[in-house]
């Protein structure tokens, strides 16, 4: 039955975090928000939504080790499986695509993250740090994206192409995505907690191990989901910059906010192992976003089957 409840919390999370997303895209391109900056801001915030209430629902609940398994996991995944799974697919063109900028912001608030996470546990004062340097971030990314539109060398920022847009969609149609968005992803969050609490206690597995893998993949479903789409629609940047944008947000704002809740400590099973995957896996994209390399069908393989190994380890 946890089993169940667990896979019901997780269709539950991906569900409200797309039609939230939907809903936050429409009512900005009706107020007359720019398309880009929706993108940069409502739409990657939205697919790390579930990350977010996961990790506060944890934190609420006494299983702060979820919290912080869930945040290096989806980290993980992120990259490896995220990017893997499409690049297996079809490839990633990401060769044309200039993320380099956001990409050290992302080496940043990793290596940040890491320092804090020696002093663990992670306390509202480590909170307030991470948080304020995340929205100094997406503030310089809003602030690029509008000089690009001012200089005229955003070509793409039309509403089409961002995910889930519907320009036309009726005001009552919003509100049903929002309303169920701001429901469910709650809901989705405490019966995902609970059931793997319940596993993890059940199969004597830590809540690390359960915040590392199951809630993890589970979480991370969004990202998937709009990379897999990006991919075939050949839009490599969309992908790369969604899995960036989700770290940098995982790492310094999810955890920066549920460390408001109450405090979180690091496993040393995290500390001394999975962390330091977190960071490989980080440093793994350097040659495709400074060489300028495609994440071609091979090394899709590579990272997919990276992941792989990765969980069975963890598991065995």
């Amino acid at each position: 039955m946890d089993l169940a409840f667990a896979a019901l919390g997780l269709i539950i999370l991906v569900l409200a975090g797309d039609v939230l997303v939907r809903g936050a895209v429409n009512v900005s391109l009706r107020l007359g928000v720019p398309a880009l900056i929706v993108s940069l801001t409502i739409v990657a915030v939205g697919t790390s939504a579930p990350e977010l209430l996961i990790s506060i629902s944890a934190v609420l609940d006494g299983a702060p080790g979820i919290a912080m398994g869930n945040v290096v996991g989806s980290n993980i995944a992120n990259v490896l499986l995220v990017l893997g799974v499409p690049a297996l697919m079809v490839g990633l063109g990401t060769a044309s695509c200039d993320t380099r900028g956001s990409y050290l912001q992302m080496l940043v608030g990793t290596a940040l993250f890491l320092t804090i996470a020696f002093m663990a546990p992670i306390t509202w004062v480590h909170g307030i740090f991470l948080s304020g340097l995340y929205l100094v971030f997406m503030a310089l990314a809003i602030r690029a994206a509008n000089s690009h539109r001012r200089n005229g060398t955003q070509t793409d920022d039309e509403p089409d192409n961002v995910e889930g847009a519907d320009p036309a969609a009726p005001w009552w149609k919003i509100g049903v995505y929002l309303g169920l968005g701001i429901i469910g992803l709650p809901l989705g969050a405490e019966i995902l907690v609970n059931s793997a609490t319940a596993i993890a206690r059940q199969y004597h597995i830590s809540e690390a191990v359960i915040g590392l893998t199951l809630v993890a993949v589970g979480t991370s479903l969004p990202e998937l989901a709009t990379t897999v789409s990006a991919a075939f629609r050949r839009q490599a940047d969309v992908a790369l910059g969604n899995v960036i944008g989700s770290n940098m947000a995982n790492l310094l704002g999810i955890i920066g906010v549920a460390s408001f809740f109450g405090d979180i400590p690091v496993a040393q099973e995290i500390m001394g192992f999975d962390i330091w995957v977190m960071i490989a896996a980080t440093l793994l994209l350097v040659p495709f976003v400074f060489l300028r390399m495609n994440i071609t069908r091979i090394w899709g393989a590579v990272f997919t089957a990276l992941y792989v190994g990765y969980i069975i380890w963890v598991l065995v």
